[in-house]
């Protein structure tokens, strides 16, 4: 309980920031529609943090990445389905929170097929027949369709490109303490737990760096400054999945869908 009211708090101070800072003392809260610069508030404390998160990458997340891409196809495949497959249980909350409830129905029912037909994800059954096009939502698109705007740009260490908006979505993942949403995996209240969250969050990061080795290191290569690059990456891929916006002249740069894909080709 406590925990909760931690966390609970930390979500209220971090929308409260979001209002003001960088506003020179006016309200942020702008609506999705207004087209607003992103401030680096944080620029020097983000820059040493995506240092930090460089040196960790190349030590160990590029490395296991490697490891990861040498199994066997299957393998990689069953992997990057069932984290897939359990990500429905963030996007679910998120399109009933957005007021799509028909997509939560065909989500519902997705979650169900692959779980039991899909043994336990690891097949895309629902993709097998016919479910239209899978679209991940988060809690951080959810504040961003309510009007809440991004606050400043932020790196998290390990984590890495996030918004004031984003982390405070976060944060609505743990607010049900260890149930990770109460999911049942065998209808007899036996839940998933943190554990395995924080597993499938991990696989899904060394899924996604396994699919974009060439696609990270042509970036870096090609960049006058490699942060500032990939902030405008992270800041456009998350502002075309809040608005749902029609894909026009965008260059695919990387190759897992859904996850920090898209570059303006200009």
């Amino acid at each position: 309980m406590l925990r909760k009211l931690i966390i609970l708090t930390i979500s209220i101070f971090l929308l409260i920031f979001n209002a003001n800072a960088g506003s020179d003392g006016k309200l942020s809260l702008e609506k999705n529609e207004e087209k607003k610069q992103i401030k680096d508030c944080f620029e020097k404390l983000n820059r040493a943090t995506f240092s930090f998160n460089q040196g960790l990458d190349k030590a160990i997340i590029k490395p296991l990445a490697e490891g990861y891409r040498n199994l066997p196809d299957p393998i990689q495949r069953g992997t990057s389905n069932a984290v897939k497959n359990l990500s429905n249980l963030i996007t679910i909350p998120n399109n009933v929170l957005q007021g799509d409830i028909k997509t939560a129905i065909i989500n519902t029912a997705r979650l169900a097929v692959n779980t039991t037909i899909g043994l336990l994800g690891t097949i895309d059954a629902a993709n097998k027949m016919g479910f239209p096009k899978y679209e991940k939502e988060d809690y951080g698109q959810t504040l961003g369709a309510w009007g809440i705007g991004p606050g400043c740009y932020i790196v998290l260490p390990v984590l890495g490109p996030s918004t004031v908006r984003d982390t405070a979505g976060s944060f609505a993942n743990v607010l049900g303490g260890d149930p990770w949403y109460n999911a049942s995996v065998h209808g007899n209240n036996e839940f998933l737990s943190e554990s395995v969250y924080i597993a499938s969050k991990a696989l899904s990061g060394i899924d996604f760096r396994a699919n974009n080795i060439e696609s990270f290191e042509n970036l870096e290569k090609n960049s006058i400054d490699f942060y500032a690059s990939v902030k405008s990456l992270y800041l456009q891929d998350r502002e075309n999945k809040i608005k749902n916006n029609q894909r026009g002249n965008i260059e695919v740069l990387y190759t897992e869908e859904q996850d920090w894909e898209e570059i303006d080709n200009k």
